[in-house]
């Protein structure tokens, strides 16, 4: 029997055993992935080599009715990047609303700010500087 031949026969049979829920080598998860483990392949033969048995697995796993687990695990995967991006909106909308009163908080502080620094640089007439006592036991 050639290499080819009895490579096929290991798919079919790995086919069946996954199909049947009796896996021997894998995982027995309905995916390419496993068929070739289970097959004691590599995946490119299935990729690449045997498409016809890669198609005809997936057939044979929708006339079953259920869902292959990489489909399963990639509509669940959905699901949480829709509510992830949900709540990223959400929060994005919160921030955009935040910034104008935060805005308006940084110009009246700004503004603040400035007035206080010129009044600190303008000299107040009617304030004497006290000597500390220190100063004042020095001169003596």
């Amino acid at each position: 029997m050639s290499p080819a031949l009895d490579e096929r026969d290991r798919i079919r049979a790995a086919m069946d055993r996954i199909l049947t829920g009796a896996p021997l080598a894998s995982t027995g998860a309905l995916t390419i992935v496993a068929l070739a483990q289970e097959a004691g392949v590599p995946r490119n033969a299935l990729t690449q080599r045997h498409l016809d048995l890669k198609n005809e697995f997936y057939d044979r796993v929708k006339e079953r009715g259920a869902t292959p687990d990489v489909e399963s695990r990639l509509r669940e995967k959905i699901v949480k990047l829709k509510k992830t991006i949900a709540n990223k909106n959400e929060e994005l909308d919160q921030l955009r609303s935040d910034v104008p009163a935060l805005v308006r908080a940084v110009n009246q502080l700004t503004l603040e700010n400035q007035q206080l620094r010129e009044a600190l640089a303008q000299p107040a007439p009617n304030v004497v500087q006290f000597r500390s006592k220190r100063s004042a036991h020095l001169d003596e």
